[in-house]
């Protein structure tokens, strides 16, 4: 119980709670609890097309009341190529080609079977990889 100085008024504080933490192994390992977490790598060489992808996957994944994390993008892959313009002289002019892939990543957390049935119908356009893992 405390007195506030200016309205002479007795409130009452609350008691500190106590959190308890999984049993832990080992030196500052935290144990965490079995969670089963579907991996989704998307890829693709245009990000307009990727984004849309990712979209219909999250909507898919979001109707049979999956939890998700993501999208997080991921650093874009640059593959640069350089080639002579010319075929025998004219070291010194060379031309530049770069290709750009994007990349997504979305977890999904304690996906049903009908999320994971909804997500291998599901049409996506071409020009897009997808990599699924089972954590």
């Amino acid at each position: 119980m405390t007195v506030d100085a200016t309205t002479k008024k007795e409130t009452k504080v609350p008691a500190p709670v106590k959190v308890k933490r999984a049993a832990t192994k080992g030196k500052g390992k935290k144990a965490d609890a079995t969670v089963a977490k579907l991996r989704i790598r998307v890829r693709a060489y245009e990000h307009k097309v990727l984004d849309n992808s990712v979209r219909q996957i999250m909507d898919t994944a979001l109707r049979y009341g999956a939890d998700i994390v993501g999208p997080v993008p991921l650093p874009t892959e640059i593959k640069k190529y350089t080639v002579n313009r010319a075929s025998f002289v004219y070291k010194d002019a060379r031309e530049q080609f770069e290709m750009r892939v994007h990349k997504r990543l979305i977890d999904i957390l304690n996906p049903t079977a009908k999320v994971v049935e909804a997500l291998t119908n599901l049409s996506l356009p071409s020009g897009v990889n997808i990599d699924v893992k089972m954590l």
